[in-house]
């Protein structure tokens, strides 16, 4: 659960960073639970869908008329060109080691490019998605430069949605202190390191805000010339915009009338969404997460069992026919019978009888007394 549930009404700011005098309950879909996983592995599927098949042309390395010389000849059995009078007859052909052959395994355009995904699972990770915009330590994390706004998740005025020119928006941000975030875009734009830039993307940059709206009344052009900064409508929200990377936790800027459509698109629990038919908010795993609160509870200790205080050793068990010490616990007439063998091994090998170590040891604690 994000910690901005426990501010239920958030504040609409205007255009000049002013309290607009409204306040606006905050939707339950931001209090879903943020679950990076699911949103890493379904930004990582529905990324997919927008790539163009490619593939080398099927007659590549192949146009050319060549055969293998066959074996006898102290010679790698490669086709070779045809012909004489030129460098070319007599090289190889066709094989992906060949110079002018084909590549090897070539690529075809029948690769399975899209990836079908569950509905359910893209629901469930863009609300999770939107919950992680209203959480400051995520969204800082992320990189974004939110030190000056007032509020997170930040809410303006709808008038933010009739600005038509660049300057509007700029003045916008700059009044919001969301202008940082921008100037963070300009200062990380950099070559592409790779093929490329050799192909119409020769610079990267980093992401801005993204405005979320209701109603286009020329906001997305206004926006649209400012570097990193995305504008998307709120019946629309797109799992590549509010989670880039499939990282939680983007910047987002909300028009009052989009963070109202927020319970009706999503439900609230208590209440479905009108717009997804069937589809209420994912339930979290745990309603509370502060585990030392859990174990402590009056409610959670009274139905445990007492802790067994009692440390219980564990007793090796040895062999008694390699410690003596365990056979006479076994037999203490084990030692008499010791000694007798020993007596009768050095009698027979005309020994003295070997000393008793036990007996030596008693001696030495006696004199010691």
């Amino acid at each position: 659960m994000s910690l901005s549930a426990a501010r239920p009404l958030i504040t609409v700011y205007d255009e000049k960073n002013t309290s607009a005098g409204t306040t606006v309950c905050l939707p339950a879909v931001f209090r879903a639970p943020v679950r990076p996983d699911i949103v890493s592995r379904i930004h990582n599927d529905v990324a997919k869908n927008k790539r163009q098949p490619y593939a080398v042309n099927v007659d590549v390395g192949h146009q050319t008329s060549a055969e293998s010389w066959g074996t006898g000849r102290a010679m790698a059995r490669i086709p070779r060109v045809k012909g004489g009078g030129t460098q070319r007859s007599g090289q190889g052909a066709y094989g992906n080691m060949c110079r002018g052959g084909r590549m090897f395994a070539p690529t075809k355009t029948w690769r399975r490019w899209h990836r079908k995904v569950n509905t359910n699972q893209k629901r469930y990770a863009i609300c999770s998605a939107i919950a992680a915009t209203g959480v400051p330590a995520l969204v800082m994390a992320k990189g974004h430069q939110i030190q000056g706004i007032p509020e997170v998740p930040l809410v303006v005025a709808d008038k933010v949605q009739s600005f038509s020119k660049t300057k509007e928006a700029v003045v916008f941000l700059r009044k919001n202190k969301a202008w940082a975030d921008v100037a963070k875009v300009y200062a990380t734009r950099r070559m592409r390191a790779g093929k490329g830039k050799l192909r119409n993307r020769r610079h990267v940059q980093k992401l801005g805000p993204l405005v979320i709206y209701d109603q286009d009344q020329g906001l997305t052009k206004a926006f649209r010339n400012i570097p990193g900064v995305d504008t998307i409508q709120v019946d629309n929200l797109n799992l590549l915009k509010l989670a880039p990377g499939g990282h939680v936790g983007r910047f987002c800027i909300w028009t009052e009338a989009a963070f109202k459509k927020l319970d009706g698109l999503y439900g609230t629990w208590r209440k479905a969404s009108t717009a997804k038919p069937g589809w209420n908010l994912p339930q979290p795993k745990m309603a509370n997460t502060d585990l030392s609160v859990l174990l402590k509870s009056e409610a959670i200790r009274k139905v445990m069992r007492a802790p067994v205080k009692k440390i219980v050793h564990a007793v090796p068990r040895t062999n008694p026919l390699k410690n003596i010490r365990q056979m006479l616990q076994l037999n203490p007439y084990a030692a008499v019978s010791k000694k007798n063998a020993e007596l009768v091994s050095a009698k027979a090998s005309g020994k003295p009888a070997p000393a008793n170590p036990m007996a030596k040891r008693a001696a030495k604690v006696k004199s010691k007394k």
